[in-house]
């Protein structure tokens, strides 16, 4: 056994594998095309009895990475709000709505880097380019430290916004490289909850901090500084242990590559093409699925703009200080931690659920919303439980990148469509943080109204892209019956998009 896999590792495809396949090779252009075209060397009984062993390796390397990558990028979006518990405000000069301008520059960088931030995610090593991109924000992040003024501090949160444009994507790339349809929705949901675990180490980190006293740096440098410098030691574990694709993923040997790929390939959607196809991004400008997830990812964006930059500032404004408004945000984090994977479970365990889903995580912080809104300032830790709520807010954006993921084919067609959420989820952050007015605190009624009218949205856009999938899953079956196994996988591998793929149908 011990030599068969010895020759796993070394033995290439036999020449008589490769000239029988000629022609499937000159349609099949993905990435991971040549370890398909190896799967037929072996019996479905070799590589079911792999599979299991495959999907081990896969969480103990991929899953950890992933998500200590994204718990440390979202420290990085909470390390504004905590450093303005402190004296970042008035040391800065960020008075009144400058403050909620330096919050929303962030995403105009965002959204000047979201869709060119995608087509490179497309044509470069994944891996490779992450990492490089998690070097560069440490970088920014550190150089926050020498800001000392108004438009320093600008310029430094537009640069953090360009570069963190990448992470999600890319991530939502890896975890699709890796992971069958049926497995994404708890996999996206618990890499996604430590936003969560950020949230709660942010919170001891802030609260910590704010107990140091050094004569050179303030409470807020120290935080720029200590989150930059984990990021920077981070760039450097994730540059060398991430793969650009199950393709040459060290941790495998070549015959687990090969069931890696087997185990996607019923994704329908291949591993990666990097060649840019005009007619496919113009196929994700008239779709309405994306529209509608468009819209889904604008309204997501306008309740995280408001609830990520101005939660400090709503507590502070029940009555708390700034330091026990910072340690009032640690259960926040577990709310996130623990509820979020609770609904990608239940999304991939129950057929046709996402859409669901989606809509019924939103009512736990739409009922938090009408509660800020109508409680009385004296019913503080009501208003602080409400609050908590807020931080659901993960659940809606990681079922719809989950719907973006499993329902559009076609490589250029995802990268536009992944472009166009995160430029609506980026507008939307700077509106959210934009109706929060200074002189409304601390109720901010017009900023609960408009996050209030976002959840409502989310619920109607949910329930009409469902009805949508539904009737063109109908329609596919109607007209082009049941298409499935090898016909569907090769269609996905020859990089056709979801409405030109005979075989592909939604999840709902």
């Amino acid at each position: 056994m011990a030599e068969k896999e010895k020759m796993d590792e070394v033995t290439p495809a036999s020449p008589s594998v490769h000239e029988g396949n000629l022609e499937a090779e000159k349609q099949m252009r993905d990435i991971g095309a040549d370890l398909y075209l190896e799967v037929q060397q072996y019996s479905r009984e070799e590589l079911d009895a792999e599979r299991k062993i495959v999907l081990r390796k896969i969480d103990r390397v991929i899953m950890p990475m992933i998500c200590f990558t994204y718990c440390i990028q979202f420290l990085d979006k909470l390390s504004l709000n905590y450093a303005s518990a402190y004296t970042l405000i008035p040391d800065l000069g960020l008075q009144g709505q400058r403050y909620s301008w330096t919050a929303a520059i962030f995403n105009f960088g965002y959204v000047f880097w979201a869709l060119p931030a995608n087509y490179l995610i497309q044509r470069l090593p994944v891996g490779k380019y992450t990492g490089t991109m998690i070097l560069t924000w440490a970088i920014l992040l550190c150089c926050h430290v020498a800001a000392k003024n108004y438009a320093g501090i600008l310029v430094l949160r537009f640069l953090l916004g360009m570069f963190e444009a990448s992470i999600s994507p890319s991530i939502m790339m890896i975890v699709s490289m890796f992971y069958t349809r049926e497995e994404q929705p708890f996999c996206m949901c618990v890499f996604f909850s430590f936003n969560g675990l950020a949230t709660m180490i942010g919170a001891l980190l802030g609260y910590g901090l704010g107990h140091a006293h050094n004569p050179n740096l303030k409470t807020w440098q120290l935080i720029f500084l200590v989150i930059g410098l984990i990021n920077f030691v981070w760039a450097f574990i994730f540059l060398y242990l991430m793969p650009d694709s199950p393709s040459n993923a060290r941790f495998l040997t070549h015959k687990q590559r090969i069931v890696a790929i087997d185990r996607i390939a019923a994704n329908n959607i291949g591993v990666k093409t990097k060649t840019f196809r005009k007619h496919q991004a113009l196929e994700a400008l008239v779709d309405p699925k994306v529209h509608a997830l468009a819209l889904i990812g604008l309204a997501c964006g306008v309740v995280n703009g408001g609830v990520s930059n101005f939660a400090s500032s709503l507590i502070k404004g029940y009555g708390f200080s700034g330091l026990t408004a910072t340690l009032l945000q640690l259960p926040t984090g577990a709310f996130e931690f623990v509820l979020v994977p609770l609904a990608g479970l239940a999304a991939g365990h129950f057929r046709n659920s996402r859409c669901t889903v989606l809509a019924l995580i939103c009512l736990p912080p739409l009922g938090g919303l009408i509660g800020i809104r109508l409680t009385p300032l004296s019913h503080r830790w009501s208003l602080v439980g409400c609050t908590w709520l807020q931080y659901l807010i993960g659940g809606p954006v990681i079922l719809c990148w989950n719907l973006l993921t499993t329902n559009i084919a076609g490589h250029t067609k995802r990268s536009t469509a992944n472009g166009l959420w995160f430029l609506f989820y980026a507008a939307g952050n700077i509106a959210g943080s934009n109706i929060f007015f200074a002189r409304e605190a601390p109720r901010y009624f017009s900023a609960l109204t408009g996050l209030i009218v976002c959840y409502a949205g989310i619920v109607v856009l949910a329930a009409a892209l469902a009805v949508y999938m539904m009737g063109e899953n109908r329609r596919r079956d109607r007209v082009f019956g049941n298409v499935v196994g090898e016909e569907a996988v090769r269609d996905g591998f020859k990089d056709l998009t979801d409405r030109e793929a005979k075989g592909f149908r939604y999840a709902l």
